[in-house]
């Protein structure tokens, strides 16, 4: 399963370098949502790293849902997707993969650029080291709540508004505890409580979202 496992991950990798667009689009995106509000609301400095990692955080959202769609949308296209629900690996372990590919070309690169990101915030040095785990922990967390969503939505016409309406709120608790991490750390306050609660939030949907998208995919290609 291990051998499986890695083959999927290595050939969603290939295929997300072969497609280099879609996965710089995202981080564009990201970084120009980010970088606007400062230039809109002005530099007053203690106003700009109160709403730091609030702004960090939901453009991180939306740059994860403006990737979802892609996550099982061409093997839905060409029948991949048909001969790995039929193939004796558990589906569950193909999905892990792929979630796993897709935060590796997604969450990992919004979360080493939010640091720099956070410099235009005036964010001091251990508020960027906080922003960066609460990325590391919680994108991991959209990518697999999402992935149940992609699935739900695969082949459906208009499926890019629905995955919204269904995953954003969903998406919610992981923005407020991560956004929570940093603003505690600027005032005084022990971010572990925010950290700890974004890690159980991976434990959790690690557990229960390849299993909720399977279900979703089976649904799809019935």
């Amino acid at each position: 399963m291990a051998d499986a496992f890695l083959a999927v991950l290595r050939r969603d990798l290939q295929i997300a370098l072969r497609r280099k667009g879609e996965v710089l689009n995202v981080l564009v995106f990201f970084i120009v949502v980010a970088s606007l509000l400062p230039l809109g609301i002005g530099p007053e400095p203690n106003q700009l790293r109160a709403m730091a990692a609030g702004v960090v955080w939901i453009a991180a959202a939306l740059a994860a849902l403006l990737s979802l769609p892609r996550l099982f949308a061409a093997d839905y296209a060409d029948g991949t997707l048909e001969q790995m629900l039929v193939a004796p690996q558990p589906l569950a372990l193909v999905v892990l993969a792929k979630v796993a590919a897709h935060w590796l070309t997604t969450g990992l690169p919004l979360a080493v650029a939010a640091p720099l990101i956070g410099l235009q915030y005036d964010l001091p040095a251990d508020a960027l080291g906080l922003l960066l785990a609460s990325l590391l922990i919680g994108t991991p967390v959209l990518s697999l709540l999402g992935a149940a969503g992609a699935a739900l939505t695969l082949g459906v016409r208009g499926g890019g508004a629905l995955l919204g309406l269904l995953v954003l709120p969903l998406f919610v608790p992981v923005l407020v505890f991560g956004a929570g991490a940093v603003t505690s750390g600027l005032t005084g306050i022990n971010p572990s409580s925010h950290l700890s609660l974004l890690g159980a939030f991976l434990a959790v949907c690690s557990l229960v979202g390849p299993w909720a998208a399977c279900a979703a995919l089976r649904v799809a290609l019935d």
